[in-house]
């Protein structure tokens, strides 16, 4: 799994395609552009939030990652060491737990690191870091400034084209 096309992909381009919609309505009505940007804001929100939430994207990345760490530990032998995300809220930091040695723990922690789909690998449950959903939500933002940002342009070039009659 490609946590980018996977997952964040999806968040990129619906705010992307709001933000864009959002702009083209708000720049031609003047009087309503807070209105419409803010709505349009919340409308890509939502719709990250149905993604990761009901659509379950969210719940796909878990279970690749998982199952790709799980197959890690069966590859070098460690069955007694368990791996998952960690969750409440459901982030992208593997916790590990079992019986390892002093080299193995320092080995696990490096390689699990380095999965595709995990921010950082740890023993303990502390603090695991920003929510997945508030990273989606990141990514939604950019994509929908970026949207506004094109819609502007847009905007810009449908402006001065409508000053030359001919």
């Amino acid at each position: 799994m490609n946590l980018l096309w996977d997952y964040f992909w999806p968040c990129l381009a619906t705010g992307l395609l709001t933000g864009g919609i959002a702009g083209l309505v708000a720049y031609r009505r003047r009087k309503r552009l807070n209105a419409v940007l803010v709505l349009g804001l919340f409308i890509s929100l939502g719709l990250v939030a149905l993604w990761h939430g009901p659509l379950g994207a969210a719940e796909r990345l878990t279970r690749s990652v998982e199952r790709d760490a799980r197959q890690a530990l069966n590859y070098y032998e460690m069955t007694k060491v368990t791996a998952h995300l960690h969750r409440g809220p459901l982030t992208r930091r593997l916790i590990l737990a079992g019986p390892a040695d002093d080299f193995q723990t320092s080995e696990l922690v490096r390689l699990f690191s380095q999965l595709p789909g995990v921010s950082q690998a740890q023993w303990t449950d502390e603090p695991a870091g920003p929510p997945l959903i508030l990273e989606a939500f990141g990514v939604a933002i950019g994509g929908f400034l970026s949207g506004l940002l094109l819609a502007y342009l847009i905007e810009l070039r449908r402006r001065y084209n409508a000053q030359w009659t001919w």
